[in-house]
């Protein structure tokens, strides 16, 4: 596949074909959702993240882009600082997103302007997802979608109406509580941002505890903190695929440090499903 770099042949084998002896019974997937789960770009324009789509398409009032802009450009220096502590970072984007969801709350975020987002034809999902989702079916993999979106709720809306939202499919995202008149009416615990992205949100769920007998792990993601979603878990054996979505060498440099495999061009997930359907031959 032109698309797809193996960082390492050599170890991408050994660990490929551990996995693959063990079964999928000891497997489950990991990933993110904006800009892996679904393409980086759409008609030859950059695809908006959830939110961005939100603040950006007029969802909301003009006050709200304003408002959400200037809490970007509060807060996002804090997300980058090498000179801030992990925890420092923590503290910072909670505070991010729980400003930030007060502020959706107050301007009258409702499920219809979630369900426009869904269908705002912005996001698109990327080509294979279709197979990818039915092979974790119907071998009853764990398929854990992890996005730091600040409307958690769209991701199982965008499934259900294109009939992928199975069972095995659990989606750790950040949600709201709706009144009778589908208003938002305060966000849920954990919040989930972009520094705590990982399996530890998991522990209080009931899908953990079968995680913790599958300690064989496929990581997919579009990003170097994406990487970060297997940390707190003890596995036994990790193959992540990154996604990018062009052919840049640096960015290809970058990810080959981190990610196993690099699939470049926003291609699609064919390189997966081939991967994962070797365990059926």
């Amino acid at each position: 596949m032109k698309n797809t770099i193996i960082s390492n042949p050599e170890n991408f084998e050994k660990i490929k074909s551990q996995i693959l002896r063990e079964g999928t019974e000891n497997l489950h997937i990991i990933a993110d959702f904006d800009g892996t789960l679904t393409k980086l770009f759409v008609d030859g324009e950059k695809s908006p993240s959830i939110i961005a789509e939100l603040r950006n398409g007029n969802y909301l009032d003009e006050d709200y882009a304003k408002r959400a802009h200037e809490l970007f450009d509060k807060y996002h220096p804090y997300e980058i600082d090498p000179n801030l502590s992990q925890n420092e970072k923590k503290e910072k984007m909670k505070e991010w997103w729980q400003t930030h969801f007060d502020l959706l709350i107050k301007k009258g975020l409702s499920l219809e302007d979630v369900k426009k987002v869904s269908r705002s034809g912005k996001v698109e999902l990327r080509k294979g997802l279709e197979n990818l989702l039915e092979f974790s079916k119907k071998n009853n993999i764990p398929f854990i979608i992890m996005s730091a979106s600040g409307i958690g709720d769209v991701i199982p809306m965008y499934l259900k109406e294109k009939e992928l939202m199975y069972e095995n499919v659990h989606i750790i995202s950040n949600f709201y509580n709706w009144d009778k008149n589908g208003k938002a009416q305060s966000a849920k615990e954990p919040v989930v941002h972009s520094r705590n992205k990982d399996e530890t949100t998991l522990e209080n769920l009931p899908i953990y505890k079968e995680l913790q007998k599958r300690k064989n792990v496929l990581l997919l993601g579009n990003g170097m903190n994406d990487l970060k979603m297997i940390e707190g878990f003890n596995y036994n054996n990790l193959l992540s695929m990154g996604f990018l979505g062009d052919n840049n060498p640096e960015k290809i440099n970058l990810f080959k440090s981190g990610y196993d495999v690099v699939i470049t061009n926003d291609d699609n997930l064919d390189f997966v499903n081939d991967f994962l359907n070797k365990f059926s031959k």
